[in-house]
């Protein structure tokens, strides 16, 4: 699945997976200092079932930590991701 990339988009404040140069997957986001405030988490209907989003979630938390910041997952989504992945709860904003 490393196939694909994911990039911050912070003009549109999402971040997007890209599949042949189009944006199979995003999370909508808002900032706060250095804390990622995931709002909402969305596939293309046509990419649906290949475990887009998980990658977009994976991709999207180690950018986060690679630049020292924090997460607030208030997307269902991504606070299940990171309750299944627990090598990511130290991302998330305790405060």
């Amino acid at each position: 699945m490393s196939d694909f990339e994911v990039r911050d988009n912070p003009a549109a404040r999402r971040f997007e997976l890209l599949v042949d140069g189009e944006v199979g997957a995003l999370a909508v986001y808002h900032t706060r200092g250095d804390t990622v405030i995931i709002l909402h988490t969305e596939t293309a209907p046509e990419m649906q079932g290949r475990g887009l989003a998980s990658e977009l979630a994976r991709q999207t938390l180690d950018q986060i930590r690679a630049r020292g910041g924090t997460v607030v997952p208030s997307c269902p989504f991504f606070a299940k991701y990171i309750g299944e992945h627990p090598e990511y709860a130290d991302l998330v904003h305790r405060g």
